[in-house]
């Protein structure tokens, strides 16, 4: 990888290039005060936030969508398919920024998953043991912002 990647077209990818050259240093320079290992894992640390940022768009998508798809409560749909597509949005915005995680969101599809299924389940109308034990949504349909599931109880919207 190029160490002259740049911080502002894909931080993840220039927080580990940078992490790995503090490494490299750190075996050169080993008179120096500086802590360079620390350094490095607080830099892994920060490319391992965006990561985590990802996942969760990700759950958030999936546990709206589950709630529009399993309540049959037909009040707070408009709530959920705002935060839907906020929460795709931010998702897309986050892969553009990092274009070296563009298969990340494919890699932790089984992990959001889980989170989203858990958090939908919270609310009362929804029983966990009803849902699909894997992620019934395709990746393409998780972020197109155009794509919503059909309510099993015949609600629109």
């Amino acid at each position: 990888m190029d160490s002259r990647i740049g911080y502002d077209t894909d931080f993840y990818a220039w927080t580990q290039e940078q992490a790995r050259l503090l490494r490299e240093a750190a075996t050169e320079r080993s008179n120096s005060p500086i802590d360079w290992e620390h350094i490095a894992e607080e830099l892994d640390i920060m490319g391992g936030q965006v990561k985590d940022a990802i996942r969760s768009h990700l759950a958030t998508v999936i546990e709206h969508l589950l709630k529009l798809e399993q309540s049959p409560d037909p009040y707070p749909r408009r709530k959920w398919r705002i935060s839907a597509t906020k929460a795709r949005r931010h998702l897309q915005d986050k892969l553009e920024e990092h274009p070296s995680l563009q298969r990340w969101p494919a890699e932790i599809l089984e992990k959001a998953w889980l989170d989203g299924r858990d958090d939908a389940c919270q609310d009362d109308s929804i029983a966990i043991d009803a849902l699909p034990k894997e992620c019934p949504y395709a990746l393409e349909d998780l972020r197109d912002p155009d794509w919503w599931p059909v309510n099993r109880h015949g609600l629109e919207g």
